[in-house]
C-alpha cells in the first residue's frame, strides 16, 4: 500500500480524505521511539570486550555515541558507520548518483568529529539486486570527491550483488579516525552558560527522507519539476543543478556538507593553544541527524540546552511543513532544520570561536546555551521541547 492509499484510509463521514491531517515521521514508517529502545536491547545483548583497559584495541567508555573508541598506545581510534538511507530511494528513481557517495562519507565522517576525532579512512559496502558498470562509476567518482572534501584516504570497500535480498541499490561505510589520548572532546566538562554555535547544513542532509517522500507523494509533484519554492539560500549551494532551474529532486538531493574542514582545523589550532581558544574551551560537538535537537540531550545527563537565535531553515523545511502538513516539533525532532553540526564552547571564547569559524563557513553563528535547569531542549518557539533522545 503506497502513501496514498494509506491517507485515504483516513476518512471523515463524508468518505473524503482529510487533506489536512498531519504527516509524522511513525505514520511513515519510522518510529523514532521504537527504533531508540531496538538499539538500547542490542546494546545490551552485547558481551563485553575481550580487550582489556591499558591495551590496544580496549573500549574507552564515551557518552553521546557518536563514535566508537578504542585504546591505541599514546592515541585512541573512532570508528563509525551509517548509510545513506532511504534518501537513496530518490536517487534510484531518479538514476541519479552524483552525490551519494558525498552523503555517505558525510554521515561518518561528521559522527567522529563530534568526539574530536580526525578522520583518515573509509571503507564502503555497496549491495545491488543486479550489478551496473556505470552507476558504480558514478559512485565510484562520488565517494573519490567526498574524502577529497572529508580529507581521508579511501581505503577499499566491498561490492554484494544481492538478487531476492535487495531490490534497489543500497550504500553504507565505516569511517576511521584518530586523536591523542586524552583530548576526546566528550562534554563532560558542560556548564550552565557556555554558548552554542550553530554550523549551516546544506539542506535536508540524509535523514527524515521516509518522511520527506510521504510528502513528496502526497504533494503530486515529480521530482523532474521545477522546485516549487525558491531553492537559493545563505550559505549554500545546489549541486549539479539544472540551467534551465532547479528542481524539487536536485533540491531534496543535495549532498550532505561534511564539516571536516573547519572543525578540525578548529581542533588542531585548540589543541596548540594558538587561537582562537584553549582546548579545553571546546566543551561539546553534535551532528545534528536523526532526532534533530534532541540530539543535543546525549552530550550531558544533566544540563539541558536553549536555542534562542536558531538558523534560519532553507526553504525546502517550509515547502514540507506546509505540504505534509507536518508539526513544528516533529519538524525538528526529524530535521536538522538549517543546523548540521554544532559545537558548545566556554562563554568568554564564544565571540572569537564565532568569527574563526564564520571566516571559514559562512552563515554560522551563535545560536544559543547550555542551562542547568533541567535536561532539556529549549527552543525560542515554546512549542518545541524535547525531554529525551
Amino acid at each position: 500500500m503506497n502513501l496514498r492509499d494509506r491517507l485515504n484510509d483516513e476518512v471523515g463521514a463524508s468518505g473524503r480524505y482529510v487533506e489536512d491531517t498531519p504527516l509524522d515521521y511513525a505514520g511513515s514508517g519510522v518510529d523514532i521511539d521504537a527504533e531508540g529502545l531496538a538499539v538500547s536491547k542490542l546494546i545490551g545483548a552485547l558481551g563485553n570486550s575481550v580487550r582489556s583497559p591499558g591495551t590496544k584495541g580496549a573500549p574507552v567508555p564515551l557518552p553521546g555515541g557518536f563514535g566508537g573508541i578504542i585504546e591505541f598506545g599514546d592515541s585512541c581510534l573512532a570508528l563509525a558507520t551509517d548509510g545513506v538511507g532511504s534518501k537513496l530511494q530518490l536517487a534510484n528513481s531518479l538514476g541519479k548518483y552524483d552525490g551519494v557517495g558525498i552523503d555517505c562519507v558525510a554521515m561518518n565522517v561528521n559522527d567522529l568529529l563530534c568526539v574530536g576525532a580526525e578522520p583518515l579512512a573509509f571503507v564502503d559496502y555497496i549491495a545491488v539486486p543486479r550489478t551496473d558498470p556505470d552507476t558504480h562509476a558514478t559512485i565510484g567518482a562520488s565517494l573519490t570527491e567526498a574524502c577529497r572534501r572529508a580529507r581521508i584516504t579511501l581505503a577499499g570497500g566491498e561490492t554484494a550483488t544481492l538478487p531476492g535480498i535487495v531490490t534497489e541499490l543500497d550504500l553504507s561505510g565505516t569511517a576511521l579516525g584518530w586523536f591523542p589520548a586524552g583530548h576526546a572532546i566528550t562534554g563532560e566538562n558542560l556548564e550552565g552558560g557556555d554558548v552554542i554555535i550553530g554550523l549551516p547544513s546544506s539542506g535536508v542532509h540524509s535523514n527524515g527522507y521516509t518522511l520527506l517522500r510521504a510528502v513528496v507523494e502526497k504533494s503530486g509533484l515529480s521530482l523532474k519539476d521545477r522546485a516549487p519554492f525558491e531553492a537559493s539560500h545563505p550559505g549554500r549551494e545546489i549541486e549539479d543543478a539544472s540551467e534551465s532551474g532547479v528542481t524539487l529532486g536536485e533540491v531534496l538531493l543535495n549532498p550532505t556538507r561534511i564539516y571536516v574542514d573547519p572543525i578540525i582545523d578548529l581542533i588542531e589550532s585548540c589543541r596548540k593553544e594558538s587561537s582562537p581558544c584553549g582546548f579545553g574551551d571546546l566543551k561539546a560537538i553534535a551532528h545534528i541527524t536523526g532526532g534533530g535537537l534532541s540530539n543535543l540531550l546525549r552530550l550531558h545527563k544533566n544540563l539541558g540546552w536553549h536555542i534562542s537565535n536558531p538558523l534560519p531553515a532553507p526553504p525546502e523545511f517550509q515547502w514540507l511543513a506546509e505540504n505534509g502538513p507536518i508539526e513544528k516539533l516533529e519538524m525538528h525532532r526529524v530535521f536538522n532544520m538549517g543546523m548540521g553540526m554544532c559545537i558548545a564552547v566556554s562563554a568568554n571564547v564564544a565571540e572569537a570561536v564565532e568569527k574563526w569559524l564564520a571566516e571559514r563557513l559562512p552563515e554560522t553563528r551563535k545560536v544559543g546555551f547550555v542551562t542547568d535547569e533541567g535536561h532539556r531542549v529549549t527552543h525560542t518557539d515554546p512549542e518545541i521541547v524535547f525531554e529525551h533522545y
